[in-house]
C-alpha cells in the first residue's frame, strides 16, 4: 500500500494541477478580452453561422500580442489582439480570419478543446507526475523519459487535432461560400506572421503540422470534393 502512495500522490497531482491551469486560462480570457466587433467579420460569421443553422457566432479578441486563435475549454472562440491587428494592418484579409475562426470552431465541435489545455501549464503538470512515477523505477533518467514520452504524445494529438480542424474548416467555409483558398493562403503567411522558423524541426515534434503538408492535405480534400461532385457515367 506504501508503495503505490507516492503514485496516488502524483496522479492526485497532476489532476489538481490541470483543474487550476484550466481555472486560470478562463480567468484569463475573461479578465483580458472583449467580444469582436467589426462589421466585415461579423458579415463573414453571419454566413458562417448561417451555414451551420447557427442564429450567431461570437467572437472575442484576447488582448495579448502574439498572433494565434483559441478555443477555450468551454467552447468559446478567441483571435489575438496580435492577429486582429494583422487583419487591421491589411496584412491578413477578413476571408482569412475567417478561415482561423472556422478552424477553431472546428477545435470545439470535435472535442478538441475540452481535452486540452490552451497553454501548456496542465500538461507541464501531468509531465512531472508522470515523471514523479518512473523516478521510482528508474532513477536519474525517469524524468527525462517523462518529458520526452509526453512531449512526443502531445505532439503526435496536436498534429492530428489541426488535421481535422482543417478539414471541418474547409467545409465550412465551403458550405459558406467563402471558399477553401483564403485558408490555403493564410497557411502560406502564418511562418512570417508568428515570426517562427518551423522548418528546423523535426515535423514529429511540432504541434501543427507543417504549411505545406497542411496545405497539401486541403488541396487533397478539395480533389476529393471535386471528384465527388462529378456525374455519374
Amino acid at each position: 500500500m506504501f508503495k503505490v502512495m507516492p503514485i496516488l500522490l502524483a496522479l492526485l497531482y497532476g489532476l489538481v494541477a490541470y483543474r487550476f491551469s484550466v481555472w486560470r486560462t478562463e480567468k484569463a480570457l475573461d479578465a483580458q478580452s472583449t467580444e469582436l466587433a467589426d462589421r466585415n467579420l461579423k458579415q463573414l460569421c453571419d454566413r458562417m453561422a448561417a451555414a451551420l443553422d447557427l442564429p450567431r457566432i461570437k467572437v472575442h479578441v484576447y488582448e495579448i500580442a502574439p498572433v494565434n486563435g483559441l478555443a477555450a475549454p468551454d467552447g468559446r472562440i478567441f483571435i489575438t489582439r496580435g492577429f486582429y491587428n494583422k487583419y487591421l494592418a491589411g496584412e491578413v484579409t477578413g476571408e482569412e480570419l475567417a478561415s482561423v475562426i472556422a478552424h477553431e470552431l472546428g477545435h470545439v465541435a470535435l472535442g478538441h478543446s475540452r481535452r486540452r489545455m490552451i497553454d501548456f501549464s496542465g500538461q507541464n503538470a501531468l509531465r512531472a507526475a508522470l515523471g514523479m512515477m518512473l523516478s521510482r523505477f528508474l532513477p536519474g533518467i525517469g524524468v527525462w523519459i517523462a518529458n520526452s514520452l509526453a512531449s512526443l504524445l502531445a505532439a503526435k494529438l496536436s498534429r492530428n487535432d489541426e488535421y481535422e480542424a482543417d478539414e471541418y474548416a474547409a467545409a465550412l467555409l465551403t458550405k459558406a461560400g467563402i471558399g477553401v483558398a483564403p485558408q490555403k493562403a493564410l497557411f502560406a503567411k502564418l511562418e512570417a506572421l508568428t515570426q517562427t522558423n518551423m522548418g528546423t524541426m523535426p515535423a514529429w515534434l511540432l504541434s501543427h503540422p507543417k504549411t505545406a503538408e497542411r496545405i497539401a492535405a486541403l488541396e487533397t480534400l478539395e480533389a476529393k470534393w471535386a471528384a465527388a461532385a462529378l456525374p455519374k457515367p
